[in-house]
């Protein structure tokens, strides 16, 4: 039941990007910007076969959470806030506001919008914040029956998280092609392209991402050295018949060791680094191909 749900949110998913309205919160390019770049041949299309999302989507649940059922709903020491779901999708609680993005109302939101049914404690919320002012709150009330609640509809709706972050992936990588310099986007272009027609291209896009980010913002910057998606797209070379997954692979791990080197804290290069690396490793095609069963990392 549980796969026939996930291959129906799937068909949707190609229904909507082959003409459905975006999401009426989405903050992507307008229609006529996606129709300018569409003429000038720099539109990304992303599509996936039935069962690849769903790889994706473990590939994800299995870096930010380690594919532990209890780590669905959670609050990381040192953080003002929990992280939820498959993507440990932020959610503030009153009064904070972080310098992250919060994506845990948007995924509600995207349910709802789904025809899903949500808690009812959570459709309750006003305003739709955290309930939990701090972690010592939180750990005191993991054990109750509305987180046990709502871990249970997280861990039922994996397949729609993964939906979720396919579509906003898009507008993504929109605001990247078009923060490129002028005289790379064409190779900019062409790598999105390359790297979005495969799910294990895909899933290192969403993932990345969701890791560490756009490379947008100019406070993410380490004595003008940037970290983010567009950085590692323009630091690939890819070598004579080299994937652009391979090159993706390769770019980002020597944008993030740059980054590590010129950090004030020896943290990140004597801890995170590693880590960092090891997921990286991750970014390769599944074998075999993961369309109507499971696949293995290749």
């Amino acid at each position: 039941m549980l796969r026939t749900r996930l291959l129906l949110t799937i068909l949707l998913l190609v229904l909507s990007l082959a003409g459905c309205s975006p999401d009426p919160d989405d903050k992507g390019a307008s229609d006529g910007e996606q129709a300018a770049e569409s003429r000038e041949g720099t539109d990304i299309s992303l599509s996936l076969k039935p069962g690849q999302l769903d790889w994706v989507g473990q590939k994800i649940f299995e870096n930010e959470c380690a594919s532990r059922y209890d780590c669905l709903v959670h609050w990381n020491p040192g953080e003002a806030f929990p992280s939820l779901g498959i993507g440990h999708f932020i959610w503030y609680p009153e009064g904070v506001d972080g310098p992250y993005v919060e994506s845990f109302p948007a995924l509600i939101r995207y349910m709802a919008q789904r025809q899903v049914a949500v808690p009812e404690w959570l459709r309750q919320l006003e305003p739709f914040e955290a309930p939990w002012p701090d972690r010592e709150t939180f750990l005191g009330a993991r054990d109750s029956v509305a987180v046990a609640e709502l871990r249970e509809f997280l861990a039922g709706t994996q397949g729609l998280q993964a939906e979720f972050m396919f579509r906003r992936a898009r507008q993504s990588l929109e605001r990247v092609l078009a923060s490129a310099p002028a005289d790379r986007r064409d190779d900019v272009s062409r790598y999105l392209r390359e790297l979005s027609s495969t799910p294990g291209g895909l899933y290192a896009l969403i993932d990345y991402v969701n890791f560490k980010g756009e490379g947008l913002s100019e406070k993410e910057r380490y004595r003008g050295h940037g970290w983010g998606l567009l950085q590692v797209l323009l630091a690939m070379e890819p070598g004579p018949g080299q994937t652009a997954l391979d090159a993706f692979r390769e770019a980002a791990a020597r944008v993030l060791t740059l980054r590590a080197e010129r950090a004030d804290r020896a943290i990140e290069r004597e801890q995170w680094l590693p880590g960092w690396l090891k997921r990286l490793d991750s970014y390769r095609e599944p074998t075999p191909s993961p369309v109507g069963g499971a696949a293995k990392q290749g």
